[in-house]
C-alpha cells in the first residue's frame, strides 16, 4: 500500500512538472518554422520604401493573430528589413505565434553628420509610413488571419523612436516638434495595442499620457547612441521612458542589460554582424518581452 502511494505521488508529480513545461502561444516558441514572404508592399509605388517582408508560423491556422509591425534602426538615414537583428526578432516572434512585418520606410537624406532638427523631420515621415502600415494591414486583417485590435509597434533604435512617435504623438504634436506644417488626414492618435521599444527614445515624455498603451523597454546600461535616460536635445531613452510610464500608471516593463552598449553589443559597431553572445541577448531580449505582451494582451 505504501509503494502504491509513492508510485500515485511520483505520477501526479510528474504530470504537473508536465503541465508547468508546457509552451503557451505567444510566450513561449511553439513553432519550429517560420514562413517568410518576402517585398510585399503596403502602399503604392515601384520604390522599396514601402516593401514589407511577412513571417508567419508554419502549420498555424489560427483566424486572428496578433501582428508585430517592426521598424529597422540605422538613424533614419541607414538600415532596412533586411537587417540581421530585424530577421533574428521577426523570426524569434513569429515560432511564438505572432504574425511579424517587418517594413521599409522613408529614409532621410544620408549624411554622417546629425542634427536633432533633421533627425525630427525623417522621424515624421517615417512615422507616416508607420500608421500607413497600420491602416493597411486593418484593411486586410482577415486576409492575413490577424486581429485589427492586436496590432503591435515595434523596432530597434530608430524603428523604436518610430513605434514610440506613432503610438504616444498626435500628427500636430509631432509636426510642431519637427518644424512641419501638420496634416490633415491624421488628427488623431494612432491606436495600437502595445510597443516594443529596443533602445530607441521618445522626444517628448509628456507625450505618452496621450495613449496609455502599454510599453516594454530594452536597452544596454552603456549605450551612447540612444541614452538610457535624457543627456541632452530633445530626447528620452528607456529608463526615462520608465519612469515616466510608472508615475502615469501605464504598464510597462524595463529590462537593462549592464556594460553593454546599442543593439546590445559590448561595443557598438553598425558595420559587422552580431555574433552569438550578441544573438544570445536578443533571445533574452525576446523572452522578457514576450512575457510582459502575453501578461497585457492575452491572460
Amino acid at each position: 500500500m505504501f509503494n502504491k502511494s509513492i508510485l500515485f505521488l511520483g505520477i501526479l508529480c510528474i504530470s504537473f512538472t508536465v503541465k508547468a513545461q508546457t509552451p503557451k502561444m505567444y510566450k513561449d516558441i511553439v513553432f519550429s518554422d517560420v514562413t517568410v514572404d518576402k517585398d510585399l508592399r503596403y502602399a503604392p509605388g515601384n520604390n522599396k520604401t514601402h516593401l514589407f517582408d511577412l513571417y508567419q508560423p508554419q502549420g498555424d491556422h489560427s483566424a486572428a493573430r496578433p501582428l508585430i509591425i517592426w521598424m529597422h534602426g540605422g538613424g533614419f538615414k541607414f538600415g532596412s528589413k533586411d537587417a540581421q537583428g530585424v530577421k533574428f526578432w521577426n523570426t524569434n516572434f513569429a515560432q511564438r505565434g505572432y504574425v511579424c512585418a517587418a517594413i521599409n520606410y522613408t529614409l532621410g537624406k544620408k549624411t554622417t553628420s546629425f542634427n536633432y532638427d533633421h533627425m525630427q523631420k525623417d522621424c515624421y515621415n517615417a512615422v507616416a509610413d508607420a500608421k500607413m502600415a497600420v491602416g493597411y494591414f486593418r484593411l486586410y486583417s482577415k486576409q492575413y488571419n490577424i486581429d485589427p485590435d492586436k496590432i503591435i509597434l515595434a523596432g530597434n533604435s530608430a524603428g523604436g523612436m518610430i513605434a514610440l512617435q506613432a503610438a504616444c504623438s498626435t500628427d500636430a504634436q509631432l509636426a510642431k516638434m519637427a518644424g512641419i506644417k501638420p496634416g490633415n488626414k491624421d488628427p488623431g492618435l494612432l491606436k495600437v495595442a502595445a510597443v516594443i521599444n529596443f533602445w530607441g527614445g521618445i522626444f517628448d515624455l509628456s507625450w505618452l499620457k496621450n495613449a496609455h498603451v502599454p510599453i516594454v523597454n530594452v536597452l544596454g546600461s552603456n549605450d551612447k547612441v540612444v541614452p538610457p535616460t535624457h543627456k541632452d536635445g530633445p530626447l528620452y531613452g528607456g529608463i526615462a521612458i520608465h519612469k515616466e510610464a510608472v508615475q502615469l500608471h501605464i504598464p510597462n516593463e524595463l529590462k537593462i542589460f549592464g556594460g553593454y552598449s546599442h543593439e546590445l553589443q559590448k561595443h557598438f559597431d553598425p558595420i559587422f554582424p552580431a555574433g552569438k553572445s550578441t544573438q544570445g541577448r536578443w533571445a533574452e531580449a525576446c523572452q522578457f518581452t514576450a512575457i510582459f505582451l502575453y501578461q497585457q494582451l492575452f491572460k
